[in-house]
């Protein structure tokens, strides 16, 4: 079910970008019609080629590889793999940026830079045999396949298995194997794996996979609540695992068995805010605990309003992405609003080229993740030391899920925020 999260790396689109996005898709369609209607045109083959490859090197230089992401083989198959095969046609103008996107039944494609930050934790080998939980549009197993010997790949939506394998044998990729099933109970019959890759989030870790992971083979899992998940590195060593902790994330949950065990579910009745203060990093990586998608982004103990330190956002080049992301369950139909207040203090922050601006915004989504409106919270822009902000934002009836963006978001310059706290309010009868 390829499974991150939709909301995972939202992108604050500007009516500008809007329109670019849908004249570039109307482009596209037509360009494809002509095609059907009258054959192939090298000449519009061949610019259409070049102009994903720039893109996919541009997407790796900038998203990617300035993210840490450092081992060669995952970088190449980075730039070799066309995600615009991956997506729904109506997507692929936004195909080459790092952002997740709907891939239909209620899923979506990972973005690039979680594909790569999975791949690269794994450190597959050229004769490994691998095995994927959550096929989604197949774009992970296609990494995959350009780096290691074999893939297996499971996926629960019958529907999205069947298109995946589709798709990945079209494209050439015969060293991967698709079944439409439940991950829960991985896939016994071709056990032991050397590498395992779980792209939906349980709980716990299934004992089917730990059973079907060889001795020193190494398996990452987006493990917790479901709204508060992190990546753990698993090693078997003498029939047991030993764990890593890695950053925070969000997937959707493992369905099927793995969510009929979930014991703790998330109550949109009364939604909290995780590590508002900034304090929590457990293993020390400068990220803020319970915020995901963190991107150009770390925690300062310099002069703090509160406590022992803030979280600081930086860019230098227009349209970089630096924020913190934090999802949470919310009945729309009880709640009425949301109350947020923080400190924030800013350096030289210049709103970017197409409008991006630096602030603090709540997407809302409907019971089939559907975006509500967005609701900003705050926009700030120039330079100012240390000050209080206060906003009341309205929940719409109809919200089930909401994300709450810190950041940049495409604008320029430093922005501090420390002591973020939320309250909700019920809806008036």
């Amino acid at each position: 079910m390829s499974c991150t999260q939709h909301q995972n790396s939202v992108q604050p689109l500007t009516r500008t970008t809007e329109l670019i996005c849908q004249r570039t898709a109307i482009r596209v369609l037509i360009s494809g019609s002509l095609i059907l209607l009258f054959g192939t045109d090298p000449t519009i083959a061949q610019r259409s080629a070049d102009t994903t490859t720039a893109a996919r090197h541009r997407l790796v230089d900038e998203a990617i590889k300035s993210e840490g992401i450092s081992n060669e083989a995952v970088l190449r198959a980075m730039r070799k793999v066309r995600r615009h095969e991956f997506v729904l046609s109506g997507m692929r103008a936004r195909a080459y940026r790092d952002e997740a996107l709907p891939i239909g039944a209620r899923q979506t494609i990972s973005p690039p830079f979680v594909v790569a930050y999975m791949t690269q934790s794994l450190n597959p080998q050229p004769t490994d045999k691998v095995l994927e939980i959550g096929t989604g549009s197949g774009y992970q197993a296609a990494v995959l396949a350009e780096i290691v010997d074999q893939v297996y790949s499971i996926e629960i939506v019958k529907s999205l298995a069947r298109s995946a394998e589709r798709r990945l044998k079209r494209l050439g990729y015969d060293n991967v194997q698709v079944r439409a099933g439940d991950g829960y109970a991985g896939w016994p019959e071709h056990a032991p794996f050397d590498r395992i890759i779980v792209t939906c989030s349980p709980e716990s870790v299934p004992e089917s996979l730990v059973e079907q992971l060889r001795d020193g083979g190494t398996m990452i899992v987006p493990i917790g609540e479901r709204y508060q998940q992190t990546f753990y590195l698993f090693r078997k060593k003498d029939g047991k695992l030993e764990q890593e902790q890695l950053i925070s994330t969000l997937f959707v949950p493992m369905t099927g068995e793995s969510e009929e065990r979930r014991r703790i579910l998330p109550n949109a009745n009364q939604p909290v805010l995780t590590n508002g203060s900034f304090e929590h990093d457990i293993n020390g990586d400068d990220n803020a605990d319970g915020w995901h998608y963190q991107r150009r982004s770390t925690l300062v103990t310099e002069s703090p309003m509160h406590g022992k330190r803030y979280l600081q956002f930086f860019a230098e080049r227009d349209g970089e992405l630096a924020q913190a992301l934090q999802g949470m369950a919310v009945n729309g139909r009880r709640l009425g609003a949301v109350d947020l207040s923080c400190w924030v203090q800013a350096g030289n922050i210049k709103t970017g080229a197409n409008g991006q601006e630096a602030g603090i915004a709540i997407h809302f989504y409907d019971a089939k993740r559907r975006e509500l409106p967005v609701q900003p919270i705050a926009r700030w822009r120039g330079e100012f030391n240390w000050q209080q902000v206060r906003r009341r934002v309205p929940i719409p009836i109809r919200a089930r899920e909401m994300i709450i963006r810190i950041g940049l978001n495409g604008a320029t310059g430093t922005l501090d925020l420390d002591d973020l706290r939320m309250s909700v309010l019920k809806r008036s009868q």
